[in-house]
């Protein structure tokens, strides 16, 4: 298939780009590279440059690649700023999606899989997290995105668009060539990893008196490779339907690690000493954030093959000291 990929600069659609290549799909990039980085783009992919709530560069685009499938990662994903400038994930995330659909609806595209997030779940009834749990977002990031899944809900009703909602919890890790490169930087591996670096003094700890064993909040880390295979699965379920599908999934391992516990994890991995300091609570952390995917490796087969933390860990810090050599080799400033 052609897919065109937005945000496809980025971390996890860089390399959820790089897997459709390989798979023998056509990639067209479209990314504004607000975020992203161009050398995260696999060179085999075609690249627009363009802002997602631009319809006239969208127009351009479904016109000259005619894109048989939209994977669509561009968007703000800082939680904590999110309750600082809610009106900016709003533009950005849910006006922006609905901008994106209206172009794919006005030149036919039916096939859509969505970047979304474990924030919609917010502060969960049980653990693990199930599909068909509560929407209750706690933060205005994950009601961004809830938004658009409510979209999506209706474009598939009415207009026959056939969608994969892939709700993510923690992203982690690295491939041999892309890895996290935010700026700035806001989550918990790669902040770590940076303190082992020695680029950071310590790690903030945001809360230490959570319901959880240690006090501080448990989340559900997910290789960022196992991530994307999930979405070529999703893809090719969506490509192989005779009728519109609507799929939801959740993305995660299934074990709830904690700050205290990843920070352990990184010391041991690094051999680094890793300070840390306690904050304060940042407002809309849920406390203990762990997914079931047992809906996903039913259906369409999915198997996560870097399950444990310290192989996550161990990526995204061989990723870092990479980069570090390399930015030392060209004399480059970080």
């Amino acid at each position: 298939m052609k897919v065109l990929v937005t945000g496809g600069a980025g971390y996890i659609g860089g390399i959820v780009a790089a897997q459709l290549v390989a798979a023998g799909h056509e990639v067209v990039v479209y990314d504004n590279l607000s975020k992203g980085h161009r050398d995260a783009i696999p060179p085999a992919a075609k690249f627009v440059i363009g802002d997602v709530g631009d319809r006239a560069v969208l127009d351009d685009a479904f016109r000259e690649h005619q894109p048989a499938a939209v994977m669509h990662f561009a968007a703000w994903i800082e939680a904590g700023e999110s309750m600082h400038d809610p009106a900016k994930f709003f533009r950005n995330n849910t006006a922006n999606a609905l901008t994106l659909l209206e172009a794919m609806l006005a030149h036919h595209v039916s096939r859509f899989v969505f970047s979304s997030t474990a924030a919609l779940y917010g502060n969960p009834g049980r653990i693990p997290i199930r599909e068909n749990d509560a929407l209750l977002p706690t933060n205005a990031y994950g009601e961004s995105k809830l938004m658009v899944e409510q979209m999506l809900a209706w474009f598939h009703r009415i207009h026959g668009l056939s969608y994969a909602s892939l709700r993510y919890f923690n992203a982690a890790g690295a491939t041999r060539t892309l890895g996290e490169q935010h700026d700035p930087e806001s989550h918990l591996i790669p902040l770590v990893l940076q303190v082992a670096s020695g680029r950071r003094s310590f790690i903030n700890i945001f809360g230490g008196d959570y319901d959880t064993p240690d006090g501080t909040c448990v989340r559900d880390y997910v290789h960022v490779s196992d991530l994307a295979s999930a979405h070529l699965l999703a893809l090719d379920a969506l490509r192989s339907a005779q009728e519109p599908l609507q799929l939801i999934y959740n993305l995660g391992s299934g074990k709830g690690f904690s700050v205290r516990e990843v920070i352990e994890c990184a010391r041991r991995v690094t051999g680094h000493p890793i300070p840390e300091v306690m904050k304060p609570r940042r407002p809309g952390d849920p406390a203990t954030l762990v997914a079931s995917s047992e809906k996903i490796r039913s259906e369409l087969g999915w198997r996560p093959e870097h399950p444990e933390l310290d192989e996550i860990v161990r990526s995204a810090w061989k990723f870092i000291r990479a980069m570090a050599v390399q930015t030392h080799a060209t004399g480059e400033e970080e």
